[in-house]
């Protein structure tokens, strides 16, 4: 029942295997069984390793110097981190301002050429489909075919895990190659689950910046799948992001980066029943910067100060 993905041998960082763990609060709330996949928990800290192992691999094997990719940050630090792994150069173009630090901190950690253009997202994988064709030169963004190779191996384990089908699958949309995969292992696998995405409504400027993508790479395949009946897109206001972000790790204690809840977020718009399955692809010590800690008080190094806070 299973899906087996092509995996990555001798570039593997022991990406997959992440939890599956039940939302018992979030499950009373939303009237579901809700199941949260942790993908934070992947080598560099998102879902992007199991696809980016394998099309790096791919890319060694075929001879290739340089891997290129466009990133809104979860891209950067995983392909930075797999070129490294097996040898090879990797160039990052992000939109100049627009990513979380700590994934272009990964990125540069790696070794890898990290420019910053002046342009969107759009702008960037532009330029990257036009290096890739370059001799020497492969281009590992989702539109590489491999790495949606890897990336649908996370139904076989999420199905392992729980032991049957779930009822419905939901993730995020920034790109659209993520449920393109899922979508495709899914079949493989004979099964038909519900596929829900939540996007932004402002998605050149949302706060959740892994989703921060104008022009869908996989938009046409994402529309195929809503005329087919297979999936449903929620389009999210940002106070609705933000207060799946917050409820998963007040309530459940799953820190992710904003962006990640978009599929629990796109779950409290719907009146879905039976077995859910969140797929939170990124963790938020990714992007701390959407975090306020200003509200940390300083108070005095005695008991009596420390119980006058919690009065």
């Amino acid at each position: 029942m299973g899906v087996t993905a092509a995996r990555a041998t001798w570039v593997s960082l022991g990406e997959g295997s992440t939890p599956l763990v039940r939302a018992p609060r979030l499950s009373e709330a939303l009237g579901l069984d809700l199941h949260v996949k942790c993908e934070g928990l992947n080598p560099t800290g998102s879902f992007k390793d199991r696809g980016m192992a394998v099309a790096v691999e791919r890319a060694a094997d075929a001879g290739v110097h340089t891997v290129v990719c466009a990133s809104t940050g979860n891209t950067a630090a995983s392909a930075a981190t797999y070129a490294a792994r097996a040898g090879l150069r990797a160039v990052v173009l992000t939109p100049a301002g627009a990513t979380a630090s700590a994934k272009r901190a990964q990125a540069h950690a790696a070794g890898a050429t990290v420019l910053e253009i002046r342009g969107s997202f759009d702008d960037a994988l532009r330029l990257c489909r036009e290096l890739g064709q370059r001799d020497g030169f492969r281009l590992v963004n989702s539109v590489n075919p491999d790495r949606l190779d890897g990336q649908r191996s996370v139904v076989g384990e999420l199905l392992a895990e729980l032991g049957e089908a779930p009822d419905v699958i939901a993730l995020p949309y920034g790109g659209g190659g993520n449920v393109t995969a899922i979508a495709r292992g899914c079949a493989e696998a004979g099964i038909e689950p519900a596929l829900v995405v939540g996007e932004a409504a402002e998605r050149p400027t949302t706060f959740a910046t892994a989703i921060r993508i104008g022009d869908p790479a996989h938009r046409a395949s994402v529309e195929a799948l809503v005329d087919a009946g297979r999936l449903t897109v929620v389009t999210l206001s940002e106070e609705e992001l933000g207060d799946a972000w917050r409820r998963l790790v007040r309530e459940e204690g799953v820190f992710c980066e904003p962006a990640s809840a978009a599929g629990v977020a796109a779950l409290a718009r719907l009146e879905l029943r039976g077995t859910a399955v969140a797929i939170v692809t990124g963790h938020g010590l990714k992007d701390t910067g959407a975090v306020d800690a200003s509200s940390a008080r300083v108070v005095d190094a005695t008991v009596d100060a420390v119980l006058e806070v919690l009065r």
